[in-house]
C-alpha cells in the first residue's frame, strides 16, 4: 500500500505548526483541503492518525505515518543531492536540553551550519524523549538510556553540576539548612534543586523560589545572589568567583543521544559532529560519584 507523499506532508505539517489553521497558511491551501488531505490519509491507513487538539498531536499510528515522511523528506534530499539538484542546506529537527544549548551543543551547532538546518526544540532532559515519540524531531539529547521505538540510542557522557551561590548570598544566609535558602529553578519540569536537595536534607528545596525558564537568565540569577542553583562545570568557567555549598556533593546527568534507525547521511553528519562535542565537553564515561533521584 502507497501512502500520498502530499498527504504525509500535509500531516507532517499539522504536526510542526500546532493547529490544521497553521498548516494551512504554511501550505499555501485552506483548512478545508488539510483536513481533506488528513482524512484521505486516514481513510487509506484504516486509522486515526491525528487528535484535533490544541495543539494537535499524532496517535501512535500518526507517529509512524510521520517517521515515513521524514525519513520521505530526508531521502529525498540526498537524492536530489547525489543528482547535482541539491536544495541547499537540509532541514533537520532535534531536542535538546537548555543546559546543553547553551554550553557543548553550540560547536554542533557550528560544525554542520554550512550542511544542515538545525530546527532545535527545548525541552528538560527528561522529557526530551518525549519529542520523539511525538514524531516531532528526528533525534534527541535525553536522560532517557532506553531507545525509543524505532531508534538507537549512543552515551554522550555527563553534565557535572555543583550546587553554587554567590559569595554575598552564602555569607547572608550562613548555617541556614539547605531546604530554607531561596532557590532558582529552571521551570515546573525541573526536578534537579528539589532532588539534589532531598537527598541532602530529605525534604525538597524551599518554596521560595524563582520560575526562570532560560538558561542564561538561570545562570546570571544566580550570579547575582537572588538564590543557590546547580550549574554545570562548563557555565561555571564563565562565574569562578561562586561559592560551591557542597563542593564534595557535585551532581552528575548522564546524557545520550538517541536518534531514528533511518538512513541518512544528515542525520549521520549531524550525529557525529554531537559524539564529538560531547567527548571534547562532557565527563566520560557517563557515570560519578553521585547520580541524584530524578
Amino acid at each position: 500500500m502507497m501512502l500520498d507523499p502530499e498527504a504525509v506532508r500535509t500531516l507532517l505539517a499539522v504536526l510542526d505548526e500546532g493547529t490544521l489553521d497553521a498548516a494551512a497558511r504554511k501550505l499555501h491551501i485552506t483548512p478545508s483541503a488539510v483536513s481533506q488531505r488528513i482524512k484521505a490519509l486516514e481513510q487509506r491507513t484504516g486509522r486515526v492518525l491525528l487528535v484535533r487538539a490544541k495543539p494537535a498531536r499524532l496517535t501512535e499510528s500518526g507517529v509512524a505515518v510521520a517517521r515515513y515522511g521524514r525519513q520521505l523528506d530526508l531521502v529525498e534530499r540526498e537524492t536530489l543531492g547525489e543528482l547535482g539538484l541539491a536544495l541547499g542546506p537540509a532541514p533537520l529537527s532535534v531536542a535538546v536540553n537548555a543546559d546543553s544549548l547553551n554550553t557543548w551543543f553550540r560547536a554542533v551547532v557550528k560544525e554542520v551550519a554550512d550542511d544542515v538546518l538545525l530546527s532545535v526544540r527545548r525541552d528538560d532532559q527528561d522529557y526530551t524523549a518525549d519529542l520523539l515519540r511525538q514524531g516531532l524531531v528526528v533525534a534527541a539529547v535525553t536522560s532517557t538510556p532506553s531507545p525509543v521505538q524505532g531508534c538507537r540510542v549512543d552515551p554522550l557522557g555527563a553534565m557535572r553540576y555543583h550546587a553554587v551561590a554567590n559569595k554575598t548570598f552564602a555569607k547572608r544566609w550562613k548555617g541556614v539548612p539547605l531546604d530554607e535558602l531561596p532557590v532558582i529553578v529552571f521551570d515546573e519540569k525541573d526536578d534537579l534543586q528539589d532532588a539534589f536537595c532531598r537527598d541532602r536534607t530529605g525534604r525538597p528545596a524551599a518554596a521560595r523560589r524563582h520560575h526562570l525558564p532560560d538558561s542564561p537568565v538561570f545562570e546570571d540569577a544566580v550570579v547575582a545572589g537572588l538564590g543557590w542553583g546547580l550549574l554545570s562545570e562548563q557555565q561555571l568557567r564563565r562565574h569562578r568567583g561562586l561559592v560551591d555549598l557542597f563542593p564534595e556533593h557535585p551532581v552528575d546527568v548522564a546524557l545520550h543521544w538517541q536518534r531514528w534507525k533511518l538512513d541518512s547521511s544528515v542525520l549521520r553528519r549531524v550525529s557525529e559532529a554531537v559524539s564529538e562535542a560531547a567527548a571534547a565537553e562532557l565527563r566520560q564515561p557517563a557515570t560519578g560519584p553521585y547520580q541524584p533521584n530524578l
